[in-house]
């Protein structure tokens, strides 16, 4: 447990500099330069991905139950991550109605990818996993829309087109993943027996 604590730390911690030190980050890329700034931010982010990976997997090897998900939220927790992963999509697609509507489908994505985790997960490690994520989310979404409006950014208008790309590529990319990677990287099919 102690690798996954210490693995959202480093990995939340490196995502939220943004958040809680927006001044000291832009003094650093000044002087660091953006390039370095940015090696040294994915190393430790994989860093810290690496250790919440090893970490929850050694956690899941003996298990800390603290509630009994109702078998119900097996299924609804798939059919959120439905929803995360268009979110999560239409970050990356231009020109989607849900990107200019939302402004930051990425981070939205990531709250309802967690709250679908911790609905259907009752360990202790799950917790700890999908809680962290959920309220770096919420903290993150927030300061997100503060830059927003005190840079006074305006989001490009979305076009159906950019929108239907966004929904039809999330959904090819989660039936793989739901039915075919999840099972297999995870050891858990979300729709079917575990």
């Amino acid at each position: 447990m102690t690798l996954l604590i210490l693995g959202l730390l480093v990995f939340l911690g490196v995502h939220s500099v943004r958040i809680f030190a927006a001044d000291w980050r832009a003094r650093q890329i000044v002087n660091l330069g953006a390039g370095p700034w940015k090696g040294l931010y994915t190393l430790a982010s994989l860093v810290g991905f690496a250790m919440i990976v090893w970490g929850y997997g050694m956690a899941r090897a003996q298990p800390v139950e603290i509630w009994s998900p109702p078998v119900w939220t097996r299924p609804v927790a798939g059919l959120l991550t439905i929803v995360a992963f268009i979110l999560i999509t239409a970050a990356y697609v231009p020109r989607n109605a849900i990107k200019s509507k939302l402004h930051h489908p990425m981070i939205l994505g990531v709250k309802v990818w967690a709250l679908a985790h911790l609905l259907a997960n009752g360990t202790l490690a799950g917790g700890l996993l999908f809680g962290a994520f959920l309220a770096w989310a919420v903290l993150d979404f927030r300061a997100a829309r503060l830059r927003d409006r005190s840079a006074g950014t305006i989001y490009a208008a979305g076009t159906v087109g950019g929108t239907v790309v966004a929904i039809a590529a999330s959904l090819v990319v989660w039936a793989v993943f739901a039915y075919w990677l999840h099972p297999r990287w995870i050891g858990v099919s979300p729709f079917g027996a575990q």
